[in-house]
């Protein structure tokens, strides 16, 4: 159920506050996947295993 208020309503504003919450998390979620993926990648190319 969310919490809709007609008589709140303001035409052409909305809160996107806890989306960009989201999309920050799993931004530094993708950017630790791709350090870590790098990290084991030069791991490799280093030790040639």
């Amino acid at each position: 159920m969310s919490n809709y208020d007609p008589d709140a309503y303001v035409r052409n504003e909305m809160d996107i506050s806890s989306q960009e919450a989201a999309f920050a998390g799993f931004i530094k979620w993708a950017l630790r996947v791709t350090y870590a993926t790098i990290a084991v990648l030069l791991f490799l190319l280093i030790f040639r295993t």
